[in-house]
């Protein structure tokens, strides 16, 4: 895994500048707390935290190549599944080495194949490469943008992170955060290149960036295509079960501990069984995890979004794999601890207003940390085979914008009435949101003589796979790598993601459920009550302890009479809901103030400056 950093300039001699790019690569210790290494010439200097997976001893970075016409080294983030067979097939081809690391490989793959070598990788990663046989760096991030990737052009190069606060770091980027910022961090739609900082932009997935003195051009070397798809609805299901056995075996590929995250449903559930099979067939026992609330399963209610509590789900999954499973078991006082809240709105640099579900998943992966390093995840299984509700909500499949913005729950509804009135009037978030639905479903690729509703669900499939799920990956990946766990998710690999993408939607829906393909595939390692179970999503807790510790929070915000959060949040507002009945608030009014105290120590932790005229 790891953090990567770096700036390249052709006018300023950066072997002077070596303690601003140390600085910048400290940012990211937590991202790779084993190590750190630092490369500087004249023109570039390259930084590196690593988290030690594979080859511990020899992986250092960064790592570098001498040849007849210049150096080439290389800072490198993320895991390449398929680096033996790639070490191979260069061995073959007259290369040698000095370690057992996948980041030799991908090195040398640049070597043999310039950044072609895109074209050979199977895994999650974003590296850079400075290549001074032509003076020019090469940025390139994963298919479905697993790794996080961000760069901020300057006036004679440019600067690199793995996240937003290495940039920071350097005093050539500013924090400044425009109307054009803030209407991403609200609508919700992640429309591709954004960064909430002003001039700074991520690499897209499955993306190439090149910079050279001339500038800096970008290309696109994977998208998602339309592909007519031929195989039965037998071969189909067999196809999924083949490509879900390799994933997994090859994503359990690890020189330290790993683990799985078993939520008790369909997605977590058939890797927990797939790699359960594995381990076992190699003497091992596998380890899994689980994130829950105090008294959640004796006090649940049934709501808008959940109909059952995870917990029965987890033991039947446990019981029949025989894993070593741990509850990680929170109260409504960790959940709204501000020292908590200020980790986590540092490991993602923006005030996600998530609320729980953030503060619990960092202190789910902070305590897997002191067991495993690694750990594999059913995130986006939901984008890949079409799970969530609004896939099957007729209302918000035909409406005009994104799906999960039509549905109507909590989360989405409302969510902009904490605004003030004058941003809110500034940033016009319909026209926004409408705009980015335009553009999103403009790019989506079809098939000659798709019928109508296939058309429409290829869409909705795309929209997911090309927007939602990056929102997703990028909370999964900034909360797991502050604590130092690298989490894996076996459904991004881009084999499965273009054959289910290509499947038509009659064959995902077979059986007349959600996600009939996986669920059919992966069977064999499920408990019955798993299989029939309704998708449930991520757990938030019902506790109405928790929303009035938020409450009592906001009071002390608004004691105070000038804290910058009222320049982009309506006070009244607040005020009105930290006065309702903790018991009775809607889960639109709790988001709301979550958001309210993530804008309030996001001010306070980056001091960011506004511009918004």
């Amino acid at each position: 895994m790891c953090g990567i950093a770096g700036w390249v300039s052709y006018e300023v001699d950066l072997t002077r500048r070596r303690e601003t790019v140390d600085a910048m690569t400290e940012t990211m210790s937590c991202r790779g707390p084993d190590d750190r290494g630092t490369w500087v010439r004249r023109e570039v200097a390259l930084g590196h935290r690593r988290l030690a997976v594979i080859d511990l001893p020899g992986g250092r970075q960064p790592m570098s190549v001498s040849t007849p016409n210049g150096d080439v080294a290389m800072v490198y983030s993320g895991e390449a599944y398929n680096f033996t067979e790639l070490r191979e097939e260069l061995t073959g081809l007259g290369h040698t080495w000095l370690t057992d690391s996948d980041t030799e490989v991908v090195l040398h793959g640049y070597l043999q194949w310039g950044d072609a070598v895109v074209d050979h990788l199977n895994g999650m990663y974003a590296f850079a490469i400075w290549d001074e046989r032509d003076r020019k760096l090469v940025m390139i991030r994963d298919r479905m943008g697993i790794k996080p990737f961000y760069y901020y052009p300057t006036r004679d190069g440019v600067l690199f992170g793995s996240e937003p606060k290495a940039i920071l770091a350097n005093p050539l980027a500013p924090p400044v955060v425009d109307a054009d910022g803030l209407r991403e961090l609200f609508g919700f739609t992640k429309r591709p290149g954004w960064s909430l900082w002003q001039g700074m932009s991520e690499v897209g997935p499955g993306t190439i960036v090149t910079v050279t003195r001339e500038g800096i051009r970008t290309r696109t070397y994977w998208k998602l295509d339309a592909k007519r798809h031929t195989d039965d609805q037998e071969t189909t299901v067999e196809r999924v079960r083949e490509l879900m056995t390799d994933i997994v075996d090859r994503q359990l590929v690890a020189d330290v501990p790993r683990c799985v995250l078993l939520s008790g449903g369909l997605d977590s559930s058939a890797i927990t069984g797939l790699a359960a099979t594995r381990l076992a067939e190699r003497g091992e026992q596998l380890r899994t995890f689980s994130v829950d609330f105090v008294g959640q399963e004796q006090n649940f209610t049934p709501d808008e979004m959940r109909d059952t509590p995870d917990s029965p789900y987890i033991r039947d999954v446990s019981r029949l794999v025989g894993s070593a499973h741990q509850d990680v078991v929170l109260n409504p006082a960790e959940l709204t601890d501000p020292a908590v809240r200020r980790a986590v709105i540092t490991a993602r640099d923006l005030p996600a207003g998530l609320g729980d579900m953030d503060t619990s998943l960092y202190l789910l992966f902070k305590a897997i940390r002191a067991e495993s390093t690694v750990a594999l995840s059913g995130e986006s299984a939901d984008e890949v085979f079409g799970g969530y509700r609004w896939f099957h909500d007729e209302a918000a499949v035909n409406a005009d914008t994104f799906p999960w913005l039509a549905f109507r729950n909590g989360l989405m509804s409302g969510r902009h009435s904490l605004l003030d009135s004058g941003v809110a009037k500034t940033l016009d978030l319909d026209a926004y949101v409408a705009d980015q639905y335009r553009t999103a479903v403009a790019d989506v690729e079809h098939l000659d003589g798709e019928s109508e509703r296939e058309a429409r669900m290829r869409t909705i499939c795309n929209l997911h796979l090309t927007r939602f799920v990056r929102m997703l990956l990028d909370r999964k990946d900034r909360a797991s790598m502050a604590v130092g766990l690298e989490v894996r998710v076996p459904f991004c690999d881009h084999r499965l993601v273009e054959y289910v993408y290509n499947t038509p939607w009659s064959l995902k829906t077979f059986d007349g459920r959600e996600k009939s393909l996986l669920r059919h595939a992966t069977k064999h390692v499920l408990p019955d009550s798993v299989r029939d179970r309704v998708k449930s999503p991520y757990p938030s807790t019902q506790d109405p302890g928790y929303a009035a510790a938020l409450q009592q929070q906001v009071k002390e915000v608004l004691a105070e009479k000038d804290s910058p959060v009222f320049d982009v949040v309506d006070r009244d507002w607040v005020h009105r809901v930290s006065e309702v009945d903790s018991a009775g608030m809607s889960s639109m009014q709790r988001i709301g103030l979550d958001r309210t105290l993530d804008l309030y120590h996001w001010f306070d932790l980056y001091h960011p400056e506004l511009r918004l005229a």
